[in-house]
């Protein structure tokens, strides 16, 4: 007998906070949006938001930016990548990643990944070579060993910028996402892990890359306005070298983030109480592979994802339209054509075609699931029962 139909929205997220909706509209009395709009003695919501996400990451630096695919725009352009220049990331992310490194003016070279989603440490070596970066994604939250990826990095001379999209707050052998690298990217879209509805944030350590990433941004030669920023003889040749390419963050963003960054460690908690809800009803069903998640990886389990191995498409098809005929929707890595936030590499037609033999056998099973902190306990419960329906329900009719 199959389950009763969940009733709830994956694309619904929590409402934003009294306090987030009384900040932001002390901003929208004032009229003053912008970021450098501010009167005498007043610091910007931008700036008291850099200072405090740089103070939660432990980074020096910090800059609100647009969005997190500009961020790494950015990122990669304030450390130094040449025009045709090659850019080492995951095989397996969504297509702004690569897409940033085209905006930059790289060629994106993608390295395999494992059936545990996280970059192939062996195929990484092997392209290391003739390679100065890797803009490596923490694709669905999914890290890989940071202190063996960052040997490689060294060995080859990489320089590490972490697409962190999926992994504010995680955190591998006590080391946050974000630190192992020369910068970090971070996302602030609706279903990341602070909801400004877009909005990125940028982390580093350097002084110069720094200073040359906020010019970059559109600082308007107003850099000493930010509030993690390097002292203001960085920016005496950046000033001048750097061009501006506005994508700052506005004040009535900055303004909702600052209570959500409050309040994110209870909200990690709360995230990776349901993803341990669902992972162990279907680790126990013996349906479906479910990525290793090691001692050393502290997540942000945002979302799930898991394997049924073997899977044709027909099946894979047949599998998504039964959960979603029950409530669950679902998301399939392996199909030929992208479906809203879902693709792979074969239709990112503006890079080059690159055989990865190992991430499409991967990718023809993955399944991926949002878990919104709107779901309770009980709904994550009710969830992994209709997965797993379906999923004994495709086993059965395959073995017919």
């Amino acid at each position: 007998m199959a389950p009763k139909p969940f009733a709830g929205a994956f694309t619904q997220q929590e409402p934003i906070a009294p306090e987030a909706i009384a900040a932001a509209l002390r901003v929208l009395e004032s009229g003053r949006l912008h970021r450098y709009n501010t009167v005498a003695g007043e610091t910007s919501e931008a700036a008291l938001l850099e200072a405090e996400y740089a103070a939660f990451q432990g980074a020096d630096y910090c800059l609100a930016c647009a969005s997190g695919g500009y961020a790494m725009d950015i990122a990669l352009m304030a450390a130094g990548l040449k025009h045709g220049e090659p850019v080492l990331t995951n095989a397996f992310t969504l297509s702004p990643v690569p897409g940033a490194i085209v905006n930059a003016g790289g060629r994106p070279v993608l390295v395999e990944c494992t059936r545990d989603l996280v970059i192939d440490l062996n195929d990484l070596a092997r392209k290391a070579d003739g390679a100065r970066f890797l803009l490596i994604s923490h694709m669905r939250g999914h890290l890989a060993d940071m202190d063996a990826v960052m040997a490689i990095a060294e060995r080859h001379g990489l320089t590490v910028i972490e697409d962190c999209a999926h992994t504010m707050g995680a955190s591998w052998n006590g080391t946050k996402s974000g630190n192992f690298g020369h910068a970090a990217c971070f996302s602030t879209q609706t279903y990341k892990h602070m909801n400004a509805g877009e909005g990125g944030l940028l982390t580093s350590n350097d002084p110069d890359f720094m200073a040359r990433a906020i010019i970059l941004s559109g600082s308007y030669m107003l850099y000493e306005r930010h509030g993690a920023a390097p002292e203001k003889h960085y920016f005496e040749a950046a000033r001048l070298e750097t061009p501006n390419c506005s994508g700052r963050m506005d004040n009535l963003r900055a303004a909702i983030l600052r209570p959500q960054l409050a309040v994110l460690g209870r909200n990690i908690a709360r995230w990776n109480d349901r993803y341990r809800t669902i992972e162990t009803a279907l680790k126990a069903s013996g349906l479906f592979h479910l990525p290793e998640r090691p001692a050393a990886e502290d997540p942000v389990g945002s979302s799930i994802q898991f394997l049924a191995e073997g899977i044709t498409a027909d099946e894979a098809c047949a599998f998504m339209a039964e959960a979603k005929a029950l409530g669950v929707e679902l998301k399939w890595f392996g199909d030929a054509d992208p479906v809203a936030f879902t693709s792979n590499h074969h239709s990112w037609r503006f890079i080059a075609d690159q055989a990865l033999p190992e991430t499409d056998r991967v990718l023809s099973g993955l399944f991926d699931m949002r878990i919104p902190l709107t779901f309770s306990i009980e709904d994550c419960a009710h969830i992994a029962e209709i997965i797993i329906h379906c999923g004994t329900s495709l086993r059965l009719k395959g073995a017919a």
